[in-house]
């Protein structure tokens, strides 16, 4: 496995990014190219990219919230997002397929923990679908059970890790 480089994203990466995720999620689950843009303008420091050998293989990003589970309005806009809630939220975690199955992912997700830990955040929030319920776990996240959330008409559970 190459060293994957995880490092703030910026708007000159945002095609890219929105390749990524168009390629990982169905259209109906997939964050749009302008979702993507708003969320690295309004919570920068919240949204990283791993690199390996210089090209973005996978990205994490999220931003913060008050409630105990992520409601489908994050996923909407930024603007319930709050740098000084308590809560950091996982809104996308994605390694293109190309590169899946090498660790990448949860190189990402332990960034994006630590991220949160020196943010002084209480818990990292995030959906899932059933399939990955057991990977999130462990990295210490509890299943919270089947999310309320419709985003894309899926099936989602709330996972909550408690920092």
């Amino acid at each position: 496995m190459s060293n994957l480089h995880i490092r703030t994203a910026t708007l000159a990466d945002l095609n890219t990014i929105a390749e990524i995720e168009a390629t990982c999620f169905p259209a109906a689950e997939a964050a749009t190219k302008s979702a993507i843009e708003e969320r690295l303008s309004v919570y920068t420091k919240g949204f990283f990219v791993g690199e390996v050998d210089g090209q973005i293989i996978g990205f994490i990003n999220g931003a913060c919230g008050n409630t105990p589970v992520i409601e489908d309005k994050y996923f909407e806009s930024m603007e319930n997002h709050s740098d000084d809630a308590k809560n950091l939220m996982v809104f996308g975690l994605d390694v293109h397929p190309d590169f899946q199955h090498k660790g990448y992912a949860g190189k990402l997700m332990t960034h994006f923990i630590a991220f949160a830990k020196s943010e002084n955040k209480e818990a990292v929030l995030l959906t899932c679908k059933d399939h990955l319920v057991h990977y999130y776990e462990r990295f210490g996240y509890v299943n919270d059970g089947v999310s309320g959330s419709t985003h894309g008409g899926a099936k989602w559970y709330d996972m909550t890790l408690t920092l």
